[in-house]
């Protein structure tokens, strides 16, 4: 259902995209990590507490009390979903929008492979970037985890815990693919792709901080991924990763099914 030599094109125009997104990942989370010591420890809880609204905004909060809860902390409420969020947003596009605003389509429906394989193609391409990025995140971790504080980590927590990252990521993708698949313009689709995510993450911030902010999580699906539920396994929070992956799957069906119907004027 797929084409191959359109997949391996289109993944060979993920690998510079891919390897920035890995490095910052590695660059940030292997500092994070190697700050877990009572003394760095002490002074990210102190200058926590000095910002907390700041810091709760993007999910940063002090006094953890093992090296998961004190990852989860200073990784998952930001840069582990802001940067494979922009792999989505910057790769999404990419994939049907821009080919349709430059007119570089006709070439590829022109051969004799069905709409639908092409749109297929596309999805397996962004899932396969999103997975990757899922992955070496995990692999950096554990490796970093293990070295520094050898048998501290909760390898199985860790684990449940990037299986929600990722179904988080790929909910996250579909709304950009399925953008570019209704857009035949990048602005709209880019506008529309990024638009949403980035409000609903702005909506997080605002419920994190708390107050009357904190009404804004019923709004936002950043709030069905909740690290420290899927931890502690509370059946809601492990619910809500399954209803992200529901709906990734959804958007994804609904994105080839509108290329499928398209009017691309060609």
């Amino acid at each position: 259902m797929s084409n191959m030599a359109l997949y391996k094109r289109e993944v060979k125009g993920s690998f510079k995209l891919l390897i920035i997104f890995c490095a910052v990942i590695t660059m940030y989370v292997s500092v994070i990590i190697n700050m877990y010591d009572p003394q760095m420890m002490k002074m990210l809880d102190s200058f926590t507490e000095a910002m907390s609204e700041l810091m709760a905004s993007v999910g940063m909060k002090a006094n953890s009390a093992d090296l998961l809860g004190f990852m989860v902390s200073y990784l998952y409420g930001f840069i582990l979903l802001i940067f494979p969020m922009l792999f989505c947003i910057l790769r999404g596009n990419g994939l049907i929008a821009k080919y349709v605003d430059k007119g570089s389509m006709v070439s590829l429906v022109a051969a004799p492979v069905k709409r639908r394989t092409i749109a297929f193609t596309q999805v397996k391409v962004l899932v396969s970037g999103i997975l990757l990025l899922v992955f070496y995140s995990t692999i950096v971790e554990l490796i970093c985890a293990e070295s520094g504080f050898p048998g501290e980590l909760d390898i199985t927590a860790l684990l449940v815990l990037n299986g929600g990252l990722l179904c988080l990521h790929l909910f996250i993708g579909s709304i950009c693919f399925l953008s570019s698949c209704i857009f035949s313009d990048t602005k709209y689709s880019v506008a529309f792709g990024a638009g949403i995510p980035a409000f609903m993450y702005v909506l997080q911030m605002l419920a994190n901080v708390g107050g009357k902010a904190e009404n804004a999580k019923y709004f936002t699906f950043f709030t069905l991924f909740n690290p420290d539920g899927m931890i502690a396994g509370e059946s809601g929070a492990i619910a809500g990763i399954f209803v992200l992956l529901a709906g990734s799957v959804m958007l994804y069906v609904l994105g080839i099914m509108t290329f499928e119907r398209k009017d691309l004027h060609i």
